[in-house]
């Protein structure tokens, strides 16, 4: 028989291995927030592209994308080692400074205030209530649940939110003062026609535009589904 231990140990990936106390209901709660990343690219950028294609929706994931190998990198560079509640987590193998959970959160929180701000997208100025009820709230939750459950320490979990809040703001000034200006060549290329990607960020209100224009292809004969 096969003795167990002789196998090498296992490894969870650690964007969505998350643990909690039995019995710890606030952990509970904190550790599905902790997944909100998760749920953002899966549930939330990759949704966008199959039914959006937006340039604008590509180049924020885009921009999340590059922030996380920039964490790559410097938790390689720094090694700085996870909370001694590590051991516990099955974490030690990994580094922590910075956090890239946080980093993520306030990367996607920077990034989203900025396009309601200057109006790019489908919220406008005055639903910035929605970023402080719901964005704002979940990027602070995230950051708290890293220090709560155990995987970070404070400062880590704040050099994650620092560099990704910079990195959010860096990252939105690139794509709309210095690659916006080639969307409309993106649109026009083989892969823009082949996916219909598209950019929209031109447009005042989206959602009134393409509602219009929905209710008037209903009355043209060509624009209707033969099935």
């Amino acid at each position: 028989m096969t003795n167990p231990l002789s196998h090498p140990p296992l490894k969870a990936i650690s964007l969505t291995h998350v643990r909690y106390q039995r019995g710890d209901q606030l952990g509970h709660l904190l550790a599905w927030i902790s997944l909100v990343p998760v749920f953002i690219s899966l549930g939330g950028f990759v949704s966008h592209f199959i039914f959006r294609r937006e340039l604008q929706g590509m180049f924020f994931a885009l921009g999340l994308l590059i922030s996380q190998f920039i964490n790559e990198i410097i938790k390689t560079s720094v090694q700085q080692a996870r909370p001694e509640t590590c051991a516990l987590l099955e974490m030690c193998d990994s580094h922590g400074w910075p956090s890239s959970h946080s980093q993520y959160m306030f990367f996607f929180a920077v990034y989203f205030t900025l396009l309601t701000n200057y109006r790019i997208g489908v919220l406008f100025r005055k639903q910035m209530w929605i970023l402080a009820l719901v964005v704002w709230p979940l990027a602070v939750s995230t950051m708290y649940s890293r220090v709560y459950l155990g995987y970070h320490t404070v400062a880590q979990v704040f050099a994650g939110a620092t560099l990704g809040a910079v990195l959010g703001g860096g990252w939105f000034w690139v794509v709309n003062k210095l690659l916006k200006c080639h969307f409309p060549a993106i649109e026009e290329s083989t892969f823009g026609r082949l996916f219909y990607v598209k950019d929209t960020s031109h447009i005042p209100n989206v959602l009134k535009f393409e509602y219009e224009n929905a209710r008037a292809a209903r009355k043209h004969a060509s624009y209707r589904r033969s099935d």
